[in-house]
């Protein structure tokens, strides 16, 4: 057969390619051969088919994505923002924290261990490239019913690969969520998130600068696993009938990761390194053409010196592979010697595959041939951008009318006992050990809080105390309500868990999972929660550091909730300060922060009591949220409360009962005046959060909400072996541990 060289392709126009199969529409394949002038080679359109994909180009989001950057400005923290692998915020004291959340929600249904394990794997290797050492990560999670089977396939696996990958690196776990919903059956969300650490001078960024500069590829061989995975399977819904949708999903392998860690940490630490890129989604397809064209000239790359494991693999399966544990790097000549020995160092494979030249071409040959040249920039950055047709559904109106209030309500305080057990026991409020047993939470010693805590800290500075919190929330049912507010209040929750811990928000990462982009109803979704988001972020001050795009999550007609999944990082000068979430002081003083109204769409109890989703979502607040948010942060630094817990799924009675099983403490409530006590317990109005106040600080506590006009009302105190809600019920300990912890292990055990 001949090789389809760029000459052959320049004499042979009219030889047919299968774009179609590889997931280009006719006039993307169209315009590739206007930008070449000619019809591509099969390399050619490897690349660009994978680089055009919704998941690496983006190209139905870009047009909203924009308002990030238009919307919000910067703040001072931030370092390095979006398009790079991972934003880069200051945090003080000469240190840098780089982090981001990513999805890998297709291959996990495909192959749940795998698939979830080189979700982990991907998003490590975004925060090495930025020159950081990886300290934590966390797992933003979405399951279908957690009664149907398939859920019981896919659960375990998911866990099981996020724990082995994540373990085996030893990086601890501290953070995430469990969410069911039926929405989610065809189309689980398997989100990632990770953080790194460096100093300010250690930021290394994706581009290819200085001519004769050498570019190494090193880590694992390329493989056949994984060819045209993430990227193709990310960008289109599931259909049986096309076996593109479902090719090898990448198989991971920890310990090569952990010595690629350490090798690429060393060199960074010998300055050997002028850019660097992960192999992620499209493979080299990726690297090359992201470093060529983030740098300041052109690449010519030799694909026969790319290390196989597979000698049968044809140049357009080596460009897409996404086999795992792979990174570029450009490195001056004279240093390549010693980048080359700290590889052997750690035993892994490093081969110079090309150099950094003059030109603004990326050229890559095959046995001596050209089969690529194209501007790189074209393939990496100037994919299509589509302007989506989006129009408001026609049965939102009808959605939101479906009020909650409707809903029979607990007549007695026998039926609101019953109804409490009932939540605290149901999938999505029980706990989640089952799950975060699975993870090594503390490994590295510096693991401050963790999961189920409301955020995850990690201590970055032994002598000074100085941490960083990250938390990830997201709530798809108030989004499908109304997908402006839901996205603010995934915001709004992530922004308050971090400052319950005591830490100070600085900024954000974002995984926004949709239906798909090709259905109007669902890019109005789409584009109402973007605007939402930017909206949110610029009342709060949280600038977007970057994110993901999951699209296509649908199976046929049916697409899952919109679910944007908002990671905030916050810091705190002391971790020594922190504020855990448990009630653990008999005596102490709770108070409610924030008001409480009668919201009750989307809400758990209406899905929980009455498997119902309609109404409105709970309002937002943004300027008490951040009111909210500093009076928390104030009395953790100053030692007026010794725990916060925020109110969220489940309002109150949930959040005290997670308090109270933490700590084993018990509380004594006292439903307040104007309240009855189903909202009371209930409701889930935004902007609150739930304090335990020593006696000794009662008064400067209030005064300090009341000087700043954050309403605060006492409802009870620390007491005793159960939750006693005054001339209601009564709940022992004993009986609502077991009903919160046994439901998960029954499951899936």
């Amino acid at each position: 057969m001949t090789l389809d060289t760029v000459k052959h392709a320049s004499e042979t126009p009219d030889v047919k390619l299968p774009w179609a199969e590889l997931g280009l529409k006719e006039d993307e394949y169209e315009r590739v051969r206007e930008i070449l002038g000619r019809r591509p080679t099969g390399a050619e359109l490897a690349m660009y088919s994978v680089m055009w994909s919704e998941h690496c180009s983006y190209k139905s989001s870009k047009i909203h994505l924009k308002q990030f950057g238009e919307k919000v400005p910067e703040n001072d923290a931030m370092l390095v923002g979006i398009g790079e692998n991972a934003g880069v915020v200051d945090v003080g004291q000469g240190y840098a924290v780089t982090f981001k959340v990513e999805s890998h929600n297709h291959p996990s249904y495909v192959e749940p261990y795998q698939g979830a394990a080189t979700g982990v794997g991907g998003i490590v290797r975004d925060i090495i490239a930025m020159g950081a050492r990886p300290v934590a990560v966390v797992d933003p999670l979405r399951m279908g019913d957690a009664q149907h089977p398939d859920t019981k396939r896919v659960l375990p696996g998911v866990v099981a690969g996020i724990g082995g990958y994540g373990n085996c690196l030893g990086l601890p776990n501290i953070g995430g969520e469990l969410v069911f919903d039926a929405c989610y059956q065809g189309n689980p969300l398997v989100n990632a998130g990770a953080i790194g650490v460096m100093r300010h001078e250690d930021i290394h960024l994706a581009k290819a600068s200085g001519p004769g500069n050498k570019v190494i590829l090193y880590g694992a061989r390329t493989g056949g696993d994984g060819i045209g995975g993430a990227s193709i399977l990310a960008s289109e819904t599931f259909d049986d009938t096309k076996p593109s949708k479902r090719p090898a999903v990448q198989v991971g392998d920890p310990f090569q990761e952990k010595l690629l860690i350490e090798c690429t940490l060393e060199a960074f630490a010998e300055k050997l390194v002028v850019g660097i890129q992960d192999l992620g989604a499209a493979g080299l397809s990726c690297a090359t053409s992201e470093l060529a064209s983030n740098g300041s000239g052109g690449m010519r790359v030799e694909l026969d010196d790319v290390p196989l494991r597979d000698s049968t693999l044809t140049p357009e399966e080596i460009l897409m592979s996404e086999s795992q544990e792979r990174m570029c790097a450009v490195v001056e000549p004279e240093k390549v010697d010693r980048f080359l020995e700290i590889c052997e160092k750690w035993d892994v494979i490093a081969t110079v595959v090309g150099e950094v030249t003059d030109g603004d071409r990326l050229e890559i040959f095959w046995h001596g041939e050209k089969i690529v040249d194209v501007d790189p920039r074209t393939v990496a950055h100037d994919g299509p951008v589509y302007e989506r047709p989006y129009a408001r559904p026609s049965w939102q109106d009808a959605l939101q009318a479906d009020d909650a209030n409707k809903l029979a309500r607990p007549a007695n305080g026998e039926e609101l006992r019953e109804q409490v057990l009932k939540l605290v026991a149901a999938p999505n409020q029980a706990a989640k050990s089952w799950v975060t047993d699975q993870y090594d939470r503390f490994v590295q010693g510096n693991t401050v809080l963790a999961q189920p805590e409301d955020s995850g800290m990690i201590r970055i500075n032994e002598e000074t105390g100085l941490g960083v919190a990250i938390a990830t929330d997201g709530n798809g049912r108030f989004a499908k309500l109304d997908p402006y507010t839901g996205a603010q209040l995934a915001l709004a929750e992530s922004y308050r868990n971090v400052a319950a811990s005591g830490a100070k928000p600085l900024a954000i990462s974002d995984c926004l999972n949709f239906g798909s982009p090709e259905d109007p109803d669902v890019m109005w979704q789409f584009a109402e929660a973007i605007r939402g988001l930017a909206d949110g972020c610029l009342e709060l001050g949280t600038p977007v550091t970057g994110g993901n795009v999951s699209l296509y999550n649908q199976t046929g007609e049916a697409a899952i909730h919109p679910t944007p999944v908002v990671a905030v990082l916050g810091v705190i000068d002391d971790v020594a300060r922190r504020t855990p979430m448990a009630f653990a002081e008999e005596g102490q003083l709770l108070y409610l922060l924030g008001d409480t109204h009668d919201e009750f769409g989307g809400s758990a109890w209406s899905q929980v009591i009455h498997g119902h989703l309609g109404g409105l979502p709970p309002k937002v607040d943004l300027a008490r949220e951040k009111l909210l948010a500093d009076i928390l942060i104030s009395a953790s630094r100053d030692g007026m409360i010794d725990a916060a817990h925020d109110l969220s799924d489940g309002g109150l009675v949930q959040a005290v009962t997670e308090s109270c099983l933490r700590g084993g403490r018990g509380a004594r409530l006292v439903v307040p005046d104007g309240l009855d006590a189903f909202t009371f317990l209930f409701s889930e109005s935004a902007g609150r959060a739930v304090v335990s106040v020593p006696r000794s600080e009662e008064l400067r506590f209030t005064d300090m909400c009341g000087a700043r006009g954050l309403p605060v009302r006492r409802i009870g105190v620390v007491d005793g072996d159960a939750v006693d809600v005054q001339g209601e019920f009564t709940l022992p300990l004993s009986e609502l541990r077991t009903a919160h912890e046994r439901t998960l292990p029954e499951l899936f055990a």
